[in-house]
């Protein structure tokens, strides 16, 4: 996500950070660069303009604290000021209405309403603690009736039935009268798109919002469609009184323009980011951790809060008593570690929550390490359960056992072994109070600002 204008950026101020001080020309070449970095990013053209000319006003004549070198001053600016083009702050949904609050979903066909509709779902019951029912008004495509059928049932949520040939407001009333006799928190209405913008679809969308007078009207919108995005925004914000903006396939989008775009023509907030294709791959939107995130300052906050909601703190407990018992780090251990890191968004998504994961990511690009996990679990799943708990075990004719049972080679079982065997060392030295020793064995490949003291 941001890949692109993140490398550009990054690499513009990279080139000022240890200046001893800041010439009007260098200025003025750090604005040239902030201005394609942010065209190549499909930033619509007034964002671009707006936001550079504010940079430069404000670093012409910036003063330098005591504790900051000029270059580090710039960046500070820039960061403050993508803050405030993303949104400025956190807006969360507004909840604190009479039950059932009524959040309605706008957009077109193929932005991820249906989708987005089933993730904010299983977020309001998972994190708000809330009975939530779902209903699409789409009567034109019974496909995506039964699709949101599918989701409701996978992520735990009621579904309201509906046909199509319905009137679209008749049943956006009836499931609003049901989610009040059932005492119901939320109801989230799925609405019907189009390929494009037309005055049917804005009439039907605007009789649904005078209906249901709901809290939320949340414009779901594809990141990978660029200043498109913001267009659509603005057909949208103008037939709609909008109350944020949810961005959907950002992990898609490497150029990150449609973020900036977006928030500026419609002047509502971004609330939500859809960051993959998994039923909890929706985040809160927070401008200031995108901003630190795009400037490859990390976002080591959203990933702290994502590992306390994903991670399995009974196992993590289980694994610690284990390894206090002195039984040992096995390979049925291992593989728990990496479904734990699958369950928080891969490898990638780890290092791009890291301050410098930018730059790590580049690194691991070639190696592709979502893929060397899925062969890891596929030739620990191919061992017996006694192999797993005593990998000395696994000699020659184990190993071609193993390899054949998951379509690969012995060669692959053998750098399992080597991985395992080092995160096992590594396990030795933590529990012995040894953690500090082994950030500073690891000082050469993680950013400076996260390296211990020596």
């Amino acid at each position: 996500m941001f890949e692109n204008l993140s490398h550009r950026l990054t690499r513009t101020l990279d080139a000022l950070r240890g200046a001893g001080r800041l010439t009007e020309n260098q200025v003025e070449q750090a604005a040239r660069e902030l201005r394609m970095a942010l065209l190549e990013a499909d930033v619509a053209l007034p964002v671009v303009r707006e936001f550079v000319e504010r940079v430069k006003a404000r670093a012409v004549g910036a003063e330098v604290a005591d504790s900051m070198t000029p270059g580090q001053t710039l960046l500070r600016i820039v960061q403050q000021e993508l803050t405030q083009a993303l949104g400025g702050a956190a807006v969360p949904l507004n909840l604190r209405v009479q039950p059932p609050a009524v959040i309605l979903m706008a957009g077109l066909q193929g932005s991820g309403k249906t989708t987005t509709t089933g993730k904010l779902a299983l977020r309001l019951r998972e994190v708000e603690r809330k009975k939530v029912l779902v209903v699409s008004c789409d009567v034109y495509r019974p496909a995506a009736i039964e699709q949101l059928k599918l989701i409701a049932g996978s992520v735990g949520v009621e579904w309201f039935p509906s046909a199509a040939g319905q009137d679209p407001v008749a049943i956006a009333r009836a499931a609003l009268e049901h989610a009040r006799r059932q005492y119901l928190d939320v109801l989230i209405v799925d609405t019907a798109g189009r390929l494009a913008i037309d005055q049917p679809m804005m009439e039907e969308i605007a009789a649904l919002h005078a209906a249901l007078d709901p809290v939320e009207t949340l414009f779901v919108v594809d990141a990978m469609t660029g200043q498109d995005a913001a267009r659509t925004a603005k057909a949208f914000a103008d037939a709609l009184p909008l109350t944020g903006v949810v961005l959907t396939k950002a992990d898609g989008d490497a150029r990150g323009g449609a973020a900036l775009s977006v928030h500026h023509v419609t002047g509502r907030p971004i609330k939500f980011i859809g960051v993959g294709e998994k039923p909890a791959a929706l985040d809160a939107f927070h401008p200031d951790r995108i901003a630190a995130r795009i400037l490859g300052q990390g976002d080591v906050l959203g990933l702290i809060e994502e590992t306390a909601r994903k991670v399995d703190l009974d196992s993590a407990a289980k694994l610690v008593g284990k390894l206090k018992s002195k039984k040992g780090f096995d390979l049925e251990d291992f593989r728990e570690q990496m479904r734990q890191m699958q369950k928080m968004g891969g490898v990638a998504s780890l290092l791009e929550k890291l301050p410098g994961g930018v730059k790590l990511q580049a690194q691991f690009q070639k190696v592709q390490p979502e893929r060397e996990i899925k062969r890891a679990i596929a030739l620990i799943d191919s061992m017996t359960p006694q192999e797993r708990r005593f990998p000395d075990l696994i000699k020659a004719s184990r190993k071609r056992r193993i390899a054949a049972g998951a379509g690969l080679q012995v060669q692959d079982v053998n750098q399992l072994l080597r991985q395992y065997e080092q995160a096992r060392d590594m396990m030795k030295k933590m529990m012995g109070g040894g953690m500090a020793k082994v950030m500073r064995s690891l000082a050469g490949r993680i950013p400076p600002g996260m390296r211990p003291p020596r």
